[in-house]
């Protein structure tokens, strides 16, 4: 099974929301939480747009691959409301 992890920036501490693709995610149903990592049981992917897709693009031919956004919503330490977008998606080693 191939699974994705995603690693915390500084600074978040539970509790957090965890949002794939704009939907937010069940702690233990949807992720797991390993150490300063969050583990899902299913592959997660960034689009990277090379130049030549992106010339592609600029001429209105649509090129489309799987490009998963993973966000998380925390409280800061001083109590204000923070947001880390687009995580760097990784997957899990054996």
């Amino acid at each position: 099974m191939a699974r994705s992890v995603v690693r915390l920036p500084a600074g978040v501490r539970e509790p957090f929301e965890v949002y794939v693709n704009g939907v937010l995610q069940d702690p233990s149903i949807d992720f797991d939480v390993r150490g300063d990592a969050l583990v899902f049981d299913r592959e997660l992917r960034k689009d990277r747009v090379s130049g030549w897709r992106w010339a592609l693009g600029a001429w209105g031919v649509g090129t489309y691959r799987q490009d998963d956004s993973v966000d998380v919503r925390w409280t800061r330490d001083d109590g204000m409301p923070a947001v880390a977008e687009r995580l760097e998606i990784a997957a899990e080693e054996a």
